[in-house]
């Protein structure tokens, strides 16, 4: 059986890189990091795997949840979604 790549010791330093507390996990820009850490994570999965169908779609589902999020961010702190894309190498 395959460990988790997404240990807690993982998981603890985004928050606290991106959160500024590992306790931190509602922060908005924590939240949008741990979701690009599992995005690159299955689609580094889906390269090899390309008929892994149910993974495709789990994929789709957190590439919207980033984008809503990111969208929110955008709105509400126009600075820290600008530096944030920049840390994550994101888009535009």
């Amino acid at each position: 059986m395959q460990m988790s790549h997404f240990t807690a010791e993982k998981k603890a330093n985004i928050f606290k890189t991106f959160g500024g507390d590992a306790t931190n996990t509602g922060s908005i820009e924590a939240q949008i990091a741990a979701l690009t850490e599992r995005i690159n994570h299955i689609s580094n999965h889906l390269k090899q795997n390309r008929k892994d169908f149910s993974s495709n779609r789990g994929l789709m589902q957190l590439v919207g949840r980033r984008k809503r999020l990111l969208h929110y961010l955008s709105n509400t702190n126009l600075a820290s979604y600008r530096s944030l894309i920049e840390k994550l190498g994101l888009r535009k």
